[in-house]
């Protein structure tokens, strides 16, 4: 993807550079990297990127939440298509240091007023908030996945979306992916879909008020 704003073209293209370092970090650790992840980016890659982009820019949501702002690759994604309709992005993370590398890259792509990050545990953040969610996404330690949905699905707005990675692979995530398409289908007012994008994008929108099963 490429971004009309050159200043965010720039800070992706950093991020497109430290994603090629950190996997061959990684590569070079081995089995050994696994516990030091959280030095590295592992980001969403560029096609789902493009695709958070797209449907913003499509369905025009207000609010944006994202649970994982990680160092922010995704977040760039957002704030960018939230500038374009006019809407704001929430992203929430447990771990400051991501939130403010994060925070120095959405300041150099001209983006940081468009995103407002808050640090600390999900569940407690959303649960704080008393606004409407109109798109979501759920990039977070996948044992959370679906408190984290629970967390959010009464505060999401009708016709909301919350888009779920990584629910294809890793392998080591499909238990709980299986878990969070349960904890969906047993609303009764959300349909979903399965793309085959990067690591598996899950697409589950809230097609109408309450949760009465048809």
């Amino acid at each position: 993807m490429t971004f009309d704003d050159p200043r965010v073209q720039a800070v992706f293209d950093d991020y497109r550079r430290r994603e090629v370092e950190d996997d061959g970090r990684m590569r070079d650790l081995g089995p050994a990297g696994i516990a030091r992840r959280d030095e590295f980016l592992l980001p969403v890659g560029e096609e789902v990127g493009g695709l958070l982009h797209a449907l913003i820019v499509a369905r025009r949501p207000r609010r944006i939440l994202e649970l994982g702002t990680s160092y922010g690759y995704s977040t760039l994604f957002l704030a960018d298509a939230a500038r374009a309709v006019g809407a704001t992005v929430v992203s929430m993370d447990l771990a400051e240091f991501k939130q403010d590398y994060a925070r120095e890259r959405l300041q150099e792509a001209g983006l940081a007023d468009r995103v407002e990050l808050r640090c600390g545990d999900a569940l407690e953040l959303v649960a704080a908030d008393p606004g409407e969610w109109d798109f979501a996404l759920l990039d977070i330690w996948k044992d959370l996945y679906v408190p984290c949905f629970e967390a959010v699905y009464p505060k999401l707005s009708v016709e909301g979306i919350v888009c779920t990675d990584n629910m294809i692979s890793p392998e080591s995530a499909r238990e709980n992916a299986r878990a969070l398409r349960t904890a969906i289908a047993a609303k009764g007012d959300m349909q979903s879909v399965l793309l085959p994008v990067g690591q598996g994008i899950e697409l589950s929108v809230r097609w109408r008020a309450g949760n009465a099963k048809l």
